[in-house]
């Protein structure tokens, strides 16, 4: 239910002691659910409410605390829900929703190498690739995700059409060794590297990063490369890395040292760093992450999909690691719901170790949220409901049968809920999804373009 509450006071007057000149405007109050800050040492609140004005949040707190403030503007119910950050999903690969499906139960060389690179080249255009972003952000979206990120080709198209939604991301050009559906050589993807940074720098929702693909599908060179404009232009740097035994041992044979220390010898991981998988990592690794500040996305149900194994996260972040989480591209997973993830990967981390205690519940969800901004490097702007960060908000509605009774929310979120419970959906105060209904895109019509492009793959007609 949405409606508009209006504050009507007489001139001169007061209320409750505070003056006309002092009562708050806020644009929207989102009221009545369970609110999880997730800022450090907080607890939820009971009957809570968040207060936003031009997209930043206001005030956090009691509802009727908030109410007796008697701000103008909407009201957000949300009872019945837990109202908290959205979810941040550090790693994927969006457009790839168009191949969902399309070759299954393979190991990754295989997978790569005869199925998703030959589909690429010959399907993946300007025009699929809007339409496989608009398919992925209205997924992610009805699923809580507010930030996502890209790693793909076409990433000016992918920035465009998450901006005209209202999603929030990270956009990263790929480069690769051998032509991409985009370009032909390196210089050229360094080239259109360059152009998506100068798009979209300072934008509101788009961060724009570069992408070298792997350590072993990208030269010395070119990583060293990619490093050097990373720095000149300030930017993010996304990358696989020690995603398979495989790529651990053709680095060892082929280097002489792992694909970490490798990396690191070329001066490709820094603060900049977001790497991707992070599976087979021995523990000089993990020393060589946290001493140079690398960022790492777990990818759980890609890496289990794929048989790549299971990463020791446990271990990563006892040794000071940032960690969020990603859902990696919906061709490995099959689908972009972080929510479910971080389900699998608390219980994942728990089965592997043989340790109840690992990867607890509120740990999880931190993982999924200030922890994926963290790793992103938007942690000053997002991943807590904390007053002067901007609002992006997911509520959850907890009142279905597998959702009661609830003790504790973070368990809920982690043990209970599903992302069908997802019922609204703010990123930077705007309303995505009002009563799991998407207020930006019409997906009957992405739908019919969808299942277009399907039939040219099925027949093998390029289009």
């Amino acid at each position: 239910m949405l409606f508009r509450r209006r504050l009507v006071v007489a001139t001169g007057s007061a209320l409750g002691g505070t003056t006309m000149s002092s009562i708050p405007t806020w644009d929207t109050i989102i009221l009545g659910g369970t609110v999880l800050t997730l800022e450090p040492g907080s607890r939820p609140i009971p009957n809570g409410a968040v207060a936003i004005s031009g997209g930043i949040i206001s005030a956090v707190g009691p509802a009727e605390a908030l109410l007796e403030q008697a701000p103008t503007g909407e009201i957000l119910e949300a009872s019945g829900c837990i109202i908290m950050p959205g979810l941040v999903n550090t790693h994927s690969h969006l457009p790839m929703t168009l191949l969902r499906g399309l070759a299954d139960d393979l190991p990754l060389k295989e997978w790569l190498e005869e199925h998703i690179w030959p589909a690429e080249r010959e399907h993946m255009n300007a025009e699929t690739i809007r339409v496989g972003t608009q398919l992925a952000a209205a997924e992610q979206l009805l699923a809580g995700v507010t930030t996502t990120t890209d790693m793909y080709f076409f990433d000016d198209v992918i920035g465009e059409t998450l901006a005209e939604i209202g999603m929030r991301a990270v956009v990263a050009e790929s480069l690769i060794d051998f032509a991409t559906p985009r370009c032909a050589t390196p210089d050229e993807m360094i080239e259109k590297q360059r152009e998506l940074i100068e798009k979209f720098r300072d934008h509101p929702l788009i961060v724009p990063a570069v992408a070298p693909h792997s350590p072993y599908t990208v030269s010395a060179a070119n990583l060293a490369r990619e490093a050097e404009l990373a720095d000149e232009l300030e930017v993010p740097l996304h990358i696989h890395l020690s995603e398979t035994r495989w790529e651990v041992e053709k680095l060892l044979e082929e280097k002489g040292a792992s694909p970490v220390a490798y990396l690191a010898d070329l001066g490709v991981l820094s603060e900049r760093t977001v790497a991707a998988h992070c599976v087979h990592v021995s523990p000089e690794d993990i020393e060589i992450l946290a001493e140079l500040e690398v960022a790492v996305s777990h990818n759980p149900a890609s890496n289990l999909k794929l048989a790549s194994g299971i990463a020791p996260v446990a271990a990563m972040l006892n040794a000071g690691v940032k960690l969020g989480l990603g859902t990696d591209g919906p061709a490995s997973n099959n689908t972009l719901d972080l929510l479910r993830d971080t389900q699998l990967a608390a219980l994942l981390h728990k089965g592997a170790g043989g340790d109840p205690t690992v990867l607890p519940a509120e740990q999880a969800i931190s993982l999924a949220t200030i922890g994926g901004a963290r790793v992103l490097g938007l942690d000053d702007r997002i991943g807590t409901l904390s007053e002067g960060k901007e609002a992006d908000v997911v509520c959850i509605d907890v009142r279905a049968p597998h959702a009661t009774p609830m003790f504790d929310p973070f368990s809920h979120l982690t043990y209970a809920a599903r992302s069908a419970d997802v019922r609204h959906v703010m990123v930077r105060g705007r309303v995505l999804v009002r009563n799991r209904a998407l207020e930006t895109i019409d997906y009957e019509a992405i739908q019919a373009k969808v299942q277009e492009i399907t039939a040219r793959i099925s027949s093998g007609d390029a289009g």
